[in-house]
Formats: structure tokens, sequence, C-alpha cells
């Protein structure tokens, strides 16, 4: 049996959010703070720094694993799948804390990010189908 083709669309749509996921994720491990100060955030303590990096790490992880992926339809379906869950998850925390009005401003533009990393991750998703 014939491995089932992937949507080349799909396939580079998801490999340009994980290369989005890679270069948000190195920026939050090695340059936690300037990287926070570039998104518009106000300058963390060491517990907003350690999220930081934790979520870093995160998303490192989910555009490694999309890469790993790339070549293996139900895989990369899989992995798409999940990593817009988790973008949706984003779009719930940044609206949250947008409610801090010294975060807002860079909350509300990382929900519109988030948000169409969802959208386009959803999209790959069903054409990886």
């Amino acid at each position: 049996m014939r491995a089932a083709k992937i949507d080349p669309l799909a396939r580079q749509t998801s490999l340009a959010l994980a290369a989005g996921r890679i270069g948000i994720g190195i920026a939050a491990l090695t340059a936690t703070r300037p990287a926070l100060r570039a998104a518009g955030f106000p300058e963390p303590g060491a517990s907003g720094a350690t999220v930081a990096k934790v979520l870093g790490a995160r998303d490192l992880t989910l555009g490694l694993l999309t890469v790993a992926a790339r070549d293996d339809r139900a895989a990369l379906r899989a992995v798409s799948f999940g990593a817009a869950m988790l973008d949706g998850a984003d779009v719930v925390a940044f609206s949250l804390a947008a409610a801090e009005p010294e975060a807002r401003r860079p909350a509300l533009l990382s929900v519109a990010t988030a948000a169409a990393a969802t959208l386009a991750g959803l999209w790959a998703w069903r054409r990886l189908g």
C-alpha cells in the first residue's frame, strides 16, 4: 500500500509555523528579557522570565516535532492539530493577560498572532486529513 501523499501547501504552512515557533523558542530561552521587551511586555521579574523560558521551550519543542514529522502525513497532521490547540490556549491566556493595564497592548497583539497561528494550523490539519 502506498503512503498517502502530503498536500504541499499544508506541509509548507506547517513548516512555516514551525520556523516561527523555533525562532520564538530560541529567543525566549536565550534572550528572554530582550525578547519580551521586543514583544512590548513590561520588564519581567524572575518568575515572569522563568515562565517565558518554559513557554519558549514548549514552542521550540513543537517546532522541532513539526520538522521531524514533515515527511509523514499522519504524524504531521497530529502535530499540527496539537500545536493549533496550544495556540488556541494561548489566545485564551493572552486574552486574560490583557486585563492587566501594563500588559494590555502586547497581550492583545499576541492574541491576534496566536489566533492567526490557530487558524493556519487548523487549516493545515484539515488539508492533511
